[in-house]
């Protein structure tokens, strides 16, 4: 299949009005894609399913499935051409949504100050006018721009479409080994990854891991936390933990899940006060923005060990069940010549209401860039 095919196959699945999820994973070269033979809306029911899921970030609602059964599943290698991860600041200030964010940010800071909360993330949406609505070539854009994000398209008719570039892995499994990245903090990259932090950006973070590390402690073996990176992602820099451990053999992914969706990255601490604060007090429905979607009980062959004993088993190898699972933050909904843009950040008691929503501002540009 040549590049030209993939792309050519999606589009076809579009205009058929088919379920599809097309992807490339952060610094790989592997497209791929999921195409649902039928219009049929599938639900997960306990995340045992081998398929794409696509989750809301409301956990009490329904997460749909372009299952592996009754798909074709098509995919590629292919060379990125040169990926330029800037934004141009070409934004138009809109003074009521501004207004209305920073209002929303107080009304928070107030409510953490009352011990409502520690922290809560807090968002807004941006309906942009386009004239290009065709999802292959703004795909196409994406893929073109951001090496080192996960980048999507994914279509049901019964639901939407939707299209993004997101920094943050929500978590990555390969038979009982995972990995979860704790991803908080933002600033606009500036030439290089030589950043002094501010206290409550270096919080915000600490609150992501400590939620994590407490959260699974006692259903993992081995539990491992790296050092807290700067990294970057298309425009701008954020602070990165690296948390690993072995799964107990009786946990269920369902109950993984569980344990760690919404995040405090794009929900907040404690998790149920900051989701109902969001839930009462955001003027909009997130849908699926700060939800979940990827890879959901795929298979992967690896090679056994090298060494004299394994010379005849080596062409056999061993199948693990691998589920890849990635945050869905700079993402975009299409509607007809409408683009909604999502964009949020994290609110401690040392939040400015300015600062918050500049923050918003840089974060939009990356999906807008590419419009």
């Amino acid at each position: 299949m040549t590049l030209e095919d993939f792309f050519t196959r999606i589009e076809t699945q579009y205009k058929n009005k088919l379920p599809f999820a097309a992807y490339r994973k952060p610094r790989e070269i592997k497209l791929s894609a999921l195409l649902q033979e039928s219009n049929h809306l599938h639900i997960v029911n306990d995340f045992t399913e081998k398929g794409f899921v696509f989750a809301p970030f409301d956990d009490s609602e329904t997460s749909v499935l372009i299952p592996f059964e009754g798909s074709e599943f098509v995919s590629l290698s292919v060379e990125v051409s040169n990926p330029i991860e800037t934004s141009r600041h070409n934004s138009i200030m809109n003074v009521e949504e501004k207004l209305q964010h920073k209002n929303l940010v107080n009304k928070g800071v107030e409510a953490i100050k009352k011990n409502e909360f520690e922290k809560v993330v807090l968002s807004r949406k941006e309906q942009v006018s386009i004239q290009e609505n065709n999802p292959i070539i703004i795909f196409k854009k994406l893929l073109n721009t951001y090496s080192s994000s996960f980048i999507y398209c994914w279509y049901h008719p019964k639901v939407g479409l939707w299209l993004g570039a997101t920094p943050e892995t929500l978590i990555k499994i390969e038979g009982t080994q995972f990995s979860i990245m704790a991803l908080a903090g933002t600033q606009v990259y500036k030439g290089n990854l030589d950043v002094t932090w501010q206290d409550k950006e270096i919080e915000e973070q600490k609150f992501v891991t400590d939620f994590i590390v407490d959260s699974l402690q006692s259903s993992v073996d081995s539990l491992n936390i790296s050092d807290t990176e700067t990294v970057k992602a298309g425009n701008l820099v954020h602070l990165k933990t690296m948390i690993s451990a072995r799964l107990k053999s009786d946990l269920k992914l369902k109950e993984v899940i569980g344990k760690l969706h919404p995040t405090p990255a794009v929900c907040g601490v404690p998790k149920e006060a900051s989701k109902q604060f969001i839930l009462n007090n955001e003027s909009y429905k997130r849908e699926f923005y700060t939800g979940f979607l990827g890879e959901l009980n795929f298979e992967t062959k690896t090679a056994p060990r090298s060494g004299r004993r394994n010379i005849e088993n080596r062409a056999y190898g061993i199948t693990k069940k691998s589920t890849q699972l990635y945050v869905n933050l700079r993402c975009m909904q299409i509607k007809k010549n409408t683009a909604i843009i999502y964009v949020g950040g994290g609110i401690t008691a040392n939040s400015n209401p300015e600062s918050e929503w500049e923050e918003t501002v840089s974060k939009s540009l990356i999906i807008k860039n590419v419009l």
